[in-house]
């Protein structure tokens, strides 16, 4: 679950960032509310609630199966310098 929520908020915030910039997973805070059965087909909704100084992005997050909630919570990311990145794990 915590896999596709990283992936969902990565994905909505791309296509908002200027050239060169990227967002890493910072925290994840999530409840299981429900259990899904495994190979179930679950929806992840995230919504981009804050941007503070303008590299934290704040999510609220929700997995759903179906009509049933089975996932709240939150999920942060940071807005970096790509190149910078990768040269530094070099």
């Amino acid at each position: 679950m915590v896999g596709v929520i990283e992936w969902c908020a990565s994905n909505l915030s791309r296509e908002h960032l200027p050239d060169g910039k990227v967002t890493v997973g910072f925290e994840v805070c999530v409840k299981h509310v429900g259990a899904a059965a495994e190979g179930a087909g679950c929806t992840v909704h995230t919504r981009l609630r804050e941007v503070v100084d303008e590299r934290k992005l704040r999510f609220d997050v929700e997995v759903r199966e179906g009509e049933r909630t089975i996932g709240v919570g939150t999920h942060e990311r940071r807005v970096i310098d790509r190149a910078s990145f990768l040269q530094s794990r070099g």
